[in-house]
């Protein structure tokens, strides 16, 4: 059993409530919408990812033989959501925003309409893959803003939360504008350029450093890039230089240098002189340890003479903001407008749709959350993916996604490409979408709900 594609990879409340639904005959059709209730600190934007897995998911769900009898050992459920589970198929229908699309708060990411038991179901899961996809391709976009055109490769597989986490952040960053990914499985899965360079074990195994850059570049002769900062980083950098004559004789051309320590821009300004001095200005300087994107914007305003980064852990666990206020709420049942009034969380009701508008320089100006029925000017932004439980078309290639991501990023206003918190973006409730709720809440209201 894959425990990633495993139907109980849910909370216990999702069984148990739709063995409630099941008994009470509640399986009307339910409408359900994802959403963020706000932007982390220092986040001025979000960029969707996620939703192919959500579609794998939902086009896969089952509940298996092993899962049933161990649902049944547990004797907390009936044999009535045991019969129903065992024939369970996702027969719904979905809307969503497409991956790579620039979102904001209370914007409703993707609409599930099916019975309601089923859409209840399939709540954790669902958020577990757009929160986590999400959170990382919208750190990642911020490094790709500040890079300047520099490639930048994802580094982060050591300290990712667990295997599938490593891989869903190498597919988000790609996704978001990154080079490629360090991570192997990851480009058998998804296609992304594999980058690597060695570690500072591989030198320190070798009692001569030099010796140890001569064995590499021999055995990997079209990845010649060697990792110089081990002992000393300037003084690696001239072995380096003496090395490259003698492999160049052999056929063999350096490609780069990895600085993973110290002062980079220090380091940088001075291995750049020695191999410049040596000859080897084509040679490329590749910089990791710790970086994120305030450094690699410093990094790159002042000029340092770094060709590319690699950036682990703060981008792959999006460390300065590692989760998202996102939602999955009932908006409507047996076509029941629904709205939480909980403080602090309330919800607009009904299904939504979202549009946007551009300047005359086609940027980003304003977006309306509006009820479905209620046509705004500007670009809708959720479209149907499923119907029925299956899928409407191929899902775009993750190359196809990357370059969507990008037109979006380049539409962005400069006020929101900076890294510091600028004011909000405007985003307009509709008259319409102001009128259900308020009706809404007379109707909750007349019946005595406070």
């Amino acid at each position: 059993m894959n425990p990633s594609t495993s139907a109980l990879l849910t909370d216990l409340y999702e069984l148990t409530m739709a063995q409630v639904y099941l008994e009470q005959q509640m399986d009307q059709p339910a409408v359900f919408e994802l959403f963020v209730r706000r932007l982390p600190p220092h986040r001025n934007f979000l960029v969707v990812a996620g939703l192919e897995q959500v579609l794998d998911y939902l086009s896969g769900l089952r509940v298996s033989q092993e899962e049933l009898a161990w649902l049944e050992q547990s004797e907390r459920f009936s044999s009535g959501l045991l019969h129903y589970l065992e024939a369970l198929r996702f027969t719904g229908d979905i809307e969503a925003i497409p991956e790579g699309t620039i979102v904001f708060p209370h914007e409703p990411i993707l609409r599930v309409v099916a019975p309601l038991p089923q859409a209840q179901l399939v709540e954790s899961r669902v958020m577990n893959l757009l929160n986590f996809q999400t959170m990382v391709a919208s750190k990642a976009a911020r490094s790709v803003l500040v890079a300047a055109g520099k490639p930048l490769i994802d580094f982060g597989l050591r300290r990712a939360h667990g295997a599938e986490a490593a891989l869903l952040a190498a597919r988000a960053s790609y996704l978001a504008g990154f080079a490629g990914t360090a991570t192997v499985l990851a480009g058998m899965h998804y296609g992304i350029p594999l980058y690597g360079t060695m570690a500072h074990s591989f030198v320190q195994a070798h009692q001569d450093e030099t010796l140890a850059f001569e064995h590499f570049a021999t055995i990997q002769p079209d990845n010649v890039i060697l990792l110089i900062d081990t002992y000393n980083t300037e003084a690696a950098a001239e072995k380096v230089v003496a090395l490259a004559q003698r492999l160049h004789a052999r056929g063999i051309t350096l490609k780069g240098v990895r600085l993973d320590s110290g002062d980079l821009a220090v380091h940088a300004r001075n291995v750049r002189q020695i191999l410049d001095g040596g000859g080897l200005s084509r040679v490329k300087i590749l910089a990791s340890g710790n970086l994120d994107e305030y450094r690699l914007r410093d990094l790159v305003r002042t000029g340092t003479p770094i060709d590319s980064f690699a950036v682990g852990t703060a981008m792959t666990t999006s460390s300065d903001a590692p989760s998202l206020d996102c939602a999955y709420k009932l908006q409507e049942y047996a076509g029941r407008p629904c709205r939480k009034r909980s403080e602090g969380k309330a919800t607009w009701p009904g299904r939504k749709q979202v549009y946007r508008s551009y300047t005359d320089g086609g940027h980003l100006d304003h977006d309306i959350i509006t009820t479905d029925d209620d046509q705004q000017s500007g670009q809708p932004l959720l479209h149907p993916v499923m119907r029925e439980g299956r899928r409407l078309a191929a899902s775009p290639s993750l190359v196809e996604v990357r370059r969507h991501t990008a037109l979006q990023l380049g539409r962005l206003p400069e006020s929101l490409r900076i890294l510091e918190l600028s004011p909000a973006y405007d985003v307009r409730i509709s008259e319409a979408l102001q009128g259900l709720a308020q009706a809404v809440d007379r109707v909750s209201t007349s019946k005595g709900v406070m």
